[in-house]
């Protein structure tokens, strides 16, 4: 019989990890980190002058060093030198905080200020250009890369994310993992105006008065893990805030089965619908990297 022996196997996945750790480099001291979360960072090969900064951030139960292997932009970051950022939480079943007010403001001591401080800490470090950073994760990851577009809308210029829910979906939620949160949320039974969507996210920073980041969201339609509902709650959210409107769909873009939901001219919000796709809906990072213009 041909195949891979069990010490091969082993070999095989000792190797990918030795490849994957080689290609993060863990960092410390990089300033307020309220929640203990961890902190790596992917280079390229040669980094651009004023290079963008992507947060990348990974699922329940996942950490960096997993959504490093899950989204991988290795080979467009080594060609157009950006940095990648891989956080890790290690808390509530390494589910992002989604859920506290503390995470939820402006500032206001959870994930998301620690999240912000790693992006800073990048910008002055490599001299980053602050209007090229990005957000993008799965399921807790798009969870909070909607919460981070909410809470620091100053700092970043677009979000695209993977199967996730609106910014303020799980506010006051116990938890914020499966088996700590309130499931209202996740079986999309947490329903909203525009409008109503558009003053929670205010109120998270009050002192705000700009435009809001660019979003992109996709979400599988035989997601019944977070439900495909909750791709309409987030188009609500961010055409309220965008103050832009639906205005067609493109069907088998950028894949066969997915259909494109553009809103105004399509420069500021797009939805992905990805038919019989369940969670989550695997990483596009060509399609990441046009929706930032990288």
């Amino acid at each position: 019989m041909h195949g891979i022996s069990p010490s091969g196997s082993l070999a095989a996945l000792l190797s990918l990890s030795a490849t994957a750790n080689a290609a993060l480099t863990q960092v410390s001291n990089w300033g307020d980190n309220p929640t203990n979360l961890q902190m790596a960072v992917s280079m390229p090969s040669k980094l651009a002058d004023k290079p963008a900064i992507i947060l990348a951030m990974h699922p329940c139960g996942g950490s960096g060093q997993q959504y490093y292997q899950q989204a991988n932009y290795d080979q467009q970051a080594n060609s157009k030198g950006f940095i990648v950022v891989y956080p890790t939480t290690t808390k509530d079943s390494n589910c992002w905080d989604v859920a506290s007010s503390q995470s939820l403001t402006h500032d206001g001591g959870g994930d998301s200020t620690g999240l912000i401080n790693m992006v800073k800490y990048l910008i002055d470090k490599y001299d980053a250009d602050p209007s090229k950073v990005f957000a993008t994760g799965s399921s807790s990851g798009c969870m909070m890369t909607n919460v981070m577009l909410a809470v620091y809308p100053d700092m970043f210029a677009a979000g695209s994310c993977y199967s996730g829910v609106a910014a303020g979906c799980l506010a006051g939620s116990p938890g914020s993992s499966p088996t700590s949160a309130d499931q209202t949320c996740a079986t999309g039974r947490v329903v909203k105006s525009g409008d109503q969507w558009a003053s929670q996210v205010k109120a998270m920073y009050p002192g705000f008065s700009g435009s809001y980041p660019r979003m992109q969201t996709l979400h599988g339609t035989a997601d019944h893990f977070v439900e495909y509902s909750n791709l309409a709650e987030q188009l609500k959210e961010w055409s309220a805030l965008l103050g832009v409107q639906f205005s067609g769909n493109t069907t088998n873009s950028p894949d066969q089965g997915y259909t494109k939901m553009t809103y105004g001219d399509g420069s500021k919000l797009v939805g992905y619908s990805a038919a019989n796709v369940g969670h989550t809906v695997p990483v596009h990072p060509d399609l990441d990297l046009a929706w930032f213009s990288i």
